[in-house]
């Protein structure tokens, strides 16, 4: 009876990614995906507590779109990327079926920011629940229950009533939050990571100004003594690594470190 190969695959190590944007925008972005994703973990919890968080992590989400016009900032992104895209289609050897799928999804959700009625989640902020919570939510500890009656009845109420409304309002965001995750996803895959060492724990490089970078980005182990500080702009970046503490001040590492290093450009 002949032997059965199997294919192994590797194991992957377990890495850590830390990001520097270069541009406001981006900057934004970074921020609504971080709460989208801490909003989503809540979701999945029927405890009071973790529907406060999840309530909290709403609110933080409607002050940040309210610093700047969200919908705007999202439909200019997505046209640029889909104009950077568009001319992919006429390039030989490109899957055409996975590009006009791509295009597509990206113009849908073009159409749909614009052809929203005033900004988006305006129904959140004309709740008249809401704007009490929103009052409050920018006093530290302004959210205890204490202070706040028809909260402490929401929040002592039936698990899936409580879900439901949270469900409800996050879908609020749907459009937003499908826009941000795949413009986030688009431009991190436009670079291939390559390694680069820090030697004596520090890496400068400098950017061509006439590509468009968005975003560099620092992959590392998991189980690294070092994280890493990014800083500069559209023309050139450090990397700095630095010892991890959570007691003292943290301090640049003496040796060489190796790293990955994506230089995201769309």
């Amino acid at each position: 009876m002949p032997l059965q190969r199997k294919r192994i695959r590797p194991v992957q190590t377990p890495v850590t990614f830390y990001e520097q944007p270069l541009s406001e925008r981006l900057r934004f972005f970074l921020r609504l995906e971080c709460l989208f994703g801490q909003t989503r973990h809540c979701l999945r919890s029927e405890s009071e507590q973790d529907s406060h968080t999840c309530l909290g992590n709403l609110l933080e989400i409607l002050h940040v779109i309210g610093r700047v016009d969200i919908k705007t900032e999202a439909v200019k992104e997505l046209e640029r990327i889909i104009a950077t895209l568009e001319p992919l289609t006429r390039t030989p050897g490109v899957n055409l079926d996975t590009l006009d799928s791509l295009l597509i999804t990206l113009g849908g959700l073009k159409s749909h920011l614009r052809n929203m009625d005033g900004p988006i989640a305006q129904e959140l902020r004309d709740n008249e629940f809401f704007k009490l919570l929103l009052q409050r939510s920018g006093i530290p500890g302004g959210l205890c229950d204490f202070d706040l009656p028809p909260y402490r009845h929401w929040l002592q109420s039936n698990a899936e009533i409580r879900i439901a409304d949270l469900r409800n309002w996050y879908g609020c965001l749907d459009t937003l939050r499908l826009s941000v995750d795949l413009i986030l996803k688009l431009i991190r895959e436009s670079a291939t990571p390559v390694n680069c060492t820090a030697e004596g724990g520090i890496y400068q490089q400098s950017l061509d100004s006439a590509s468009p970078f968005q975003l560099i980005r620092v992959t590392l182990p998991e189980d690294s003594p070092y994280f890493v500080e990014i800083s500069g702009g559209r023309h050139r970046f450090t990397v700095r690594l630095l010892q991890a503490s959570t007691g003292e001040r943290a301090l640049q590492a003496t040796e060489d470190v190796t790293f990955q290093l994506s230089c995201c450009a769309l």
